[in-house]
């Protein structure tokens, strides 16, 4: 099952479900962070809730996509309640490629390998532990919260002192944490976790800054279990040209690290499960634009896609105006 919420004509919003090939409007929820709410507080499934619920009439998916009525696929009234935050250097690359980094990482000395590969090594040799045990903890970072997220379709918005605006297209873990103090997983959506590559790679201290930017994920959760294996598309349009157009390899297959490994240290921090709050919390990719010399300019399109989430993620690049402040004493 699949779920989305959209903007009705007069203002409202609903729900939208899809499975089996057909999608309908879920009866009696206006959100998805209503949905979850309701199966935490039954103690039961998204499936059997949106099942019960009933069907308000037939939706048309990709047609409100195409009209712009799609928002983000889960939210919460307090932006400030959603948080964004991800983990890197989790994923193994291409096929023709994983090979050739396994023999060059295992085989360094330890004192001649960057933080970074000593980090992509960490989780080789410890990120996928056994059920009941914990793993290596992987790289963290905070991206922002729910007022940074943009809509699929919506722009992300560079800032003026960017030096670059990069798609990364990865998967993410859906999470609300219930009155009890536990993490309950909504299930995963596509994301393009946008970012400043250029700043990040003058020196890696730089990460911190250049995750602090707006990301869009969706239009659709996927709830249920991660298939292992998920092979996507990333691709950036300029106008009526594809300039940039590549897969992207996900799923535990293709990573260093378990998903459950990944929620587990995240979650660890009692401040992460904070009662009623969301967490939105990216798993990396191996797939970059610009590892392939493209610098996105404002205008572009950015294109993220894999057939288990539904419909693709599309979002244009923006650069914002110089923005003037000035720190005042009080």
């Amino acid at each position: 099952m699949r779920l989305m919420q959209v903007k009705t004509a007069r203002g409202g919003r609903q729900v939208v479900a899809t499975e089996g090939g057909e999608s309908w409007f879920v009866k009696g929820y206006r959100s998805v962070y209503d949905l979850a709410q309701a199966a935490i507080a039954k103690k039961t499934s998204l499936a059997r809730v949106v099942a019960k619920a009933g069907r308000a009439g037939a939706a048309d998916p990709a047609k409100l996509l195409a009209a712009g009525q799609v928002l983000a696929p889960i939210d919460h009234p307090d932006p400030a309640h959603l948080l964004v935050t991800g983990t890197g250097l989790s994923h193994l690359g291409s096929a023709a490629t994983r090979d050739s980094m396994h023999q060059k990482v295992t085989s360094a000395a330890e004192e001649t390998l960057t933080d970074s590969m000593k980090m992509f090594r960490m989780g080789l040799e410890g990120g996928k532990p056994k059920a009941g045990k914990w793993g290596v903890q992987p790289e963290w970072f905070y991206k922002g919260d729910g007022s940074f997220v943009a809509a699929p379709g919506e722009a992300l918005v560079s800032p003026s002192f960017a030096l670059d605006g990069g798609e990364e297209p990865e998967v993410a873990g859906i999470y609300v944490v219930g009155k009890d103090g536990q993490p309950y997983r909504v299930g995963f959506a596509l994301l393009n976790e946008f970012s400043d590559h250029v700043t990040e790679r003058q020196n890696y201290l730089f990460l911190a800054h250049s995750k602090l930017r707006p990301c869009s994920f969706g239009p659709e959760i996927l709830v249920g279990d991660l298939p292992e294996d998920i092979r996507g598309t990333s691709r950036i349009r300029r106008g009526k040209k594809l300039i940039f157009d590549q897969p992207f390899l996900t799923g535990e297959t293709n990573m260093s690290h378990s998903i459950r490994n990944l929620e587990m240290h995240h979650f660890k921090y009692p401040y992460f499960r904070r009662p009623g709050d969301i967490h939105i919390h990216t798993f990396g990719t191996a797939t970059l634009s610009v590892a392939s010399g493209i610098k996105p300019k404002a205008g572009d399109v950015f294109e993220i896609e894999a057939k288990e989430f539904g419909l693709p993620l599309h979002n244009p690049m923006a650069v914002a105006k110089k923005d003037t402040f000035a720190i005042k004493p009080l």
